[in-house]
Parts: C-alpha cells; sequence; structure tokens
C-alpha cells in the first residue's frame, strides 16, 4: 500500500474516532440534563411548588421561566424558593425579583423563601419579593451592597514592551480600562453607577420587607449576618427548615393535610442545544468569563 494512502487511512480512522467519542460525550451531557425533569403535577389542590436558586447568579431566564410555566399551574397553591446562592449580576437579580412579586400580584398565590446555607447579596435580593423568609439560625445572608472589580495588567504590558492604543469619541469611552490606572473623573463616574445602583438595592430591600429606608441603610454596608442576627435585625421573618418553610406555604396557602412537594423540572437539554450553544442559561454558564471586563455585581464575595 502506497505511504500517501496509508497515511490517509491513518487519518480517516483517527478523525472517525475522535468525531465519535466527541458525538458520544454530548449524547452522555444531554442524557444526564434531560433526565429526571418530569415533575407529578396533578389537579389536586395541595401542592407546593419548589423552585431553586443554587449558586452565583448569572442570568434571570431559567429561574423566572420555571416561576411562570409551573407555578400558574392550577394545582399549585404555593411556591417555595429554596435559595443557596451568594448573589451575582445586578440586572439578573433584580429581573428574579420583579418576576416574584410579578407572580404574586398575577396570581395571588404565596411565595416563600427557604434560606439554604448562603443566600447573600443578589440572594437576599430576591428573597426580598417573597411573603416571607425563612432562614436557619447560621444561614450566611445580608451583603446588601454593589462590587465591582476587574484586574490591571497595565504593568504586564509594560514590562513586555507592549503599549495599548485607544481613540475613542469620549473621554469616559474606555473608562475602566484594565491597561491603565483609573483616572479621578473614572474613580468618580464609577462611584456614582455603584451609588445608584446600591439605592436601587436599599430600596427593593425597604420595599419587600416593609422597613424604613433609613433603618436598611444602616444595615447595608455590605456585611454579611448570620439568620439569627437577621431575624433579630428584620431581614428575615422566622428562623426554621426547608421544612419549616413548606408547612408555612401550605399554611398561608389554606392548604389542608400534608402538601405535596412538586419541585420545578430543569429544562430539557438536547442534543443540538449542546451543539449550537443554546444551553447556557441551563447550565449556568458564565457569559462572560474575562475578569478584565468590569462587571458591577450584587455579590458577596
Amino acid at each position: 500500500m502506497p505511504k500517501k494512502t496509508a497515511n490517509l487511512l491513518v487519518w480517516i480512522v483517527l478523525g472517525g474516532g475522535a468525531l465519535l467519542f466527541f458525538t458520544l460525550s454530548l449524547l452522555a451531557v444531554a442524557m444526564y440534563f434531560s433526565s429526571d425533569t418530569t415533575a407529578s403535577f396533578s389537579l389536586s389542590s395541595n401542592q407546593v411548588l419548589e423552585i431553586e436558586l443554587e449558586g452565583i447568579i448569572y442570568d434571570s431566564k431559567a429561574f423566572t421561566d420555571q416561576l411562570k410555566e409551573y407555578g400558574t399551574k392550577s394545582g399549585i397553591k404555593a411556591v417555595v424558593l429554596r435559595i443557596n446562592s451568594p448573589g451575582g449580576g445586578v440586572v439578573a437579580s433584580q429581573e428574579m425579583y420583579e418576576a416574584v412579586k410579578k407572580f404574586r400580584a398575577d396570581t395571588h398565590k404565596v411565595v416563600v423563601v427557604s434560606m439554604s446555607s448562603t443566600a447573600a447579596s443578589g440572594g437576599y435580593y430576591v428573597a426580598c419579593a417573597a411573603d416571607k423568609i425563612f432562614a436557619n439560625p447560621g444561614t450566611i445572608t445580608g451583603s446588601i451592597g454593589v462590587i465591582a472589580e476587574w484586574y490591571n495588567y497595565g504593568d504586564l504590558l509594560r514590562w513586555a514592551k507592549m503599549e495599548s492604543i485607544v481613540i475613542k469619541s469620549g473621554e469616559l469611552k474606555d473608562a475602566g480600562s484594565p491597561t491603565r490606572p483609573l483616572t479621578s473623573a473614572e474613580r468618580v463616574y464609577f462611584q456614582s453607577l455603584i451609588d445608584g445602583m446600591y439605592n436601587q438595592f436599599v430600596s427593593a430591600v425597604a420595599d419587600g420587607r416593609r422597613i424604613d429606608r433609613a433603618v436598611i441603610t444602616k444595615l447595608a454596608d455590605g456585611r454579611v449576618y448570620t439568620g439569627q442576627e437577621a431575624k433579630e435585625n428584620g431581614l428575615v421573618d422566622e428562623l426554621g427548615t426547608y421544612q419549616d418553610a413548606v408547612a408555612a406555604a401550605a399554611k398561608m396557602a389554606g392548604i389542608s393535610g400534608e402538601p405535596k412537594i412538586i419541585t420545578a423540572p430543569k429544562k430539557q437539554v438536547s442534543l443540538l442545544d449542546l451543539i449550537f450553544g443554546n444551553a447556557s442559561s441551563v447550565l449556568t454558564l458564565n457569559p462572560d468569563r474575562s475578569e478584565s471586563h468590569i462587571r458591577f455585581q450584587y455579590l458577596w464575595r
């Protein structure tokens, strides 16, 4: 057999093997994320829907879709939000908060929050839209505030004898550039943005918790609180477990007897979703992992 033909056959075999491995891997992931996603909804009226908010908040779509699609079913009389999150994006947290408020107003159904290990910053922001908040004594919550951070690698560029060249239309167009120090004008500019987002956070907490804004402002210096401290300061309503939150939700919704817990199913991910990139919100991927770009976050570090 000619050498060129033999080499071609080797490459065909290797390429086919790699393609088969890649396809089988995608199928395995797709089967994993599409498994166990069917909830047992029924016509009975003693159902409580559980929706999980887990990890850093990057996007609100999966959460809001679950709330709208499953929370509005006739058999669901109350919703329990199980939150275990240090917060995340400003806009995503705000969208979840508004979605819960709208859901309550439109459906008149009870929403109770059960805080797990952590429900801080953006996680706490979302919780404030509920009818009642439960926390464990050791839950970490609070962290009412905004943070913006990024890496500056200007010294590294200069060490490598590289120069960043920028042509811009206005003084603040490249504010926060990772290649140079902030100017005094940029610091004022960013602080004004931070202050505006902070005021939005404080207003949401004051409104959701029905506490005077001045009281919330004193608590909102970025620090976290234990569940016990949060209860003493009015940031949560009750100390209790997940089971306590479910029982309270059932009682507030007028459910008699033992409520049936329905866990909101995760969206199914197809092979096409994985191939063509439509699964990021389901896989909870950070859409921008570059630390050189400034991000404003309701996040406990």
